[in-house]
Order: structure tokens, then C-alpha cells, then sequence
């Protein structure tokens, strides 16, 4: 299983996988669940998968190459779309074809085969915008009312996000809350794990502003983590 969580803020946008894959506890995997695509100061698109890793990678290899191909258009690649809404149908339409094509062969083997990504970004001119797109190609839209996006086990992260984060929130609140909202779910279920990435866009940069992995060994990840467990305990006591 895994864990992704993208924030869409009047600031710009944060997003943050794990890398954890597994099929049993005998069979666990460190995979890269978010990917990057960029032209820097016209476009910036981010995705993030969770699910099936063989739906996940042929979709993500198919998107590569309509982007490569020399015939690409603006129905076709994401990196010619219109809008960040013509990227998120492109996607769409992409993973429900993949869906379909392996769950006609894993249905034979009684094996699931689902998948569901999100999706951010901003094209030159346009709004910044975040999508979580479900295995049959449809997909909602992150709002002012819920400014924020999650796939995988999303339970554990959930409460801190609800309390703290707004359209409003300046973006390193934002990354903050992101990433104690990963910490909650590493805590709680095995099946999410590190390293962890994290990709900050700043709203209208068409750029990434940040980018980086982190391990499990990272000092400052740590020391939020037991920051936020101090205080979770001293405001438990002090109520009455």
C-alpha cells in the first residue's frame, strides 16, 4: 500500500509520498510513487500513484511516451495540454485503458487490479489545480472547502489536515502539516514506509521550488516527529 497527499494553497501547491510497495510481509519494495514533469516557467505537472504498481508503471511508461512521440498533440501529451484539466482527462482516459487492459488478465488469476493517482500542477496563464483520479478515468477536484487531496491509507493523516490546513495556510505551515500527517501514518500502518518525497511549487512559478527525498535517517524529519509526539502528550494531560 502507500500513502500520497497533495495540498492545493493560495500559496502554491505540497506533495509528499512514501516509496513502500508490498505484495505480503515477505514481499516489501521501496518504489518511487511520484514523478515530476516540467517546463520550467510555462509548465509544471506532478503526479502521484498508489495501487497496483503494474497499472501505475504502464500507465506512467505510456504517458512518457506520448510525450516522446514526435507526433504529439494537445489530446495526446501532457506537456502540449491546454490546461491542467486537459492533463487530468489525458491521465484519466490513460490509466482507465490500462486499468481495463490488466484487470481482463488478473480477473483469470482472481487478482485485484486498481489504481488511483493525483495529479497537480499550473500551465502559464492558468490556475493551479490537483485532481485525484480514480481507476475508472473520472476525478474530483481539490476545493477552497477541501484544499487537499489523499490516495493510499489515508485514515491515519487525516484529523491534522482537517484542523489545520486552509486555502490560506502559508506554504511552510503546509509542508509541516504534510508531513506530520505522513508521520501519523507511518506510526499506524506497516504498509506505508520511507524514504519519503516531497515537491514544493510556488503558485504562479511554473517551477518546482523545492524537491528532495527524505530518509529514514534524516535528522530534521525525526526531530518533528518526536516534537509533534512531545506536545501530542503534554496536551493530553493538561486536559482535564
Amino acid at each position: 500500500m502507500t500513502y500520497c497527499v497533495g495540498l492545493r494553497l493560495n500559496a502554491g501547491l505540497v506533495l509528499l509520498s512514501d516509496t513502500r510497495t508490498n505484495a505480503g510481509l515477505d514481499n516489501i519494495s521501496t518504489y518511487r510513487k511520484m514523478f515530476t514533469f516540467q517546463e520550467p516557467g510555462e509548465r509544471v505537472i506532478v503526479m502521484m500513484t498508489a495501487g497496483n504498481l503494474s497499472v501505475t508503471q504502464t500507465t506512467l511508461a505510456r504517458l512518457q511516451e506520448a510525450i516522446d512521440d514526435v507526433d504529439a498533440t494537445h489530446e495526446t501529451s501532457i506537456l502540449k495540454a491546454e490546461n491542467m484539466l486537459a492533463v487530468a482527462t489525458i491521465v484519466g482516459e490513460m490509466l482507465s485503458r490500462v486499468t481495463a487492459e490488466t484487470r481482463t488478465r488478473m480477473d483469470r488469476m482472481e487478482q485485484a487490479a486498481s489504481a488511483s493517482m493525483i495529479v497537480a500542477g499550473q500551465r502559464k496563464g492558468g490556475q493551479m489545480r490537483l485532481f485525484l483520479i480514480y481507476p475508472e478515468g473520472n476525478f474530483i477536484e481539490a476545493t477552497e472547502d477541501t484544499p487537499y487531496l489523499q490516495i493510499g491509507e489515508h485514515k491515519y493523516g487525516k484529523p491534522i489536515l482537517d484542523r489545520v490546513i486552509t486555502v490560506n495556510t502559508p506554504l511552510v505551515d503546509a509542508k509541516k502539516a504534510a508531513l506530520l500527517s505522513m508521520d501519523s501514518t507511518l506510526r499506524s500502518n506497516l504498509s506505508v514506509g520511507m524514504p519519503l518525497d516531497l515537491v514544493v511549487i510556488e503558485a504562479d512559478t511554473m517551477r518546482i521550488a523545492e524537491q528532495r527525498r527524505i530518509s529514514a535517517n534524516d535528522e530534521d524529519f525525526a526531530a518533528m516527529s518526536a516534537a509533534w509526539s512531545q506536545a501530542l502528550r503534554d496536551a493530553f494531560t493538561q486536559i482535564g
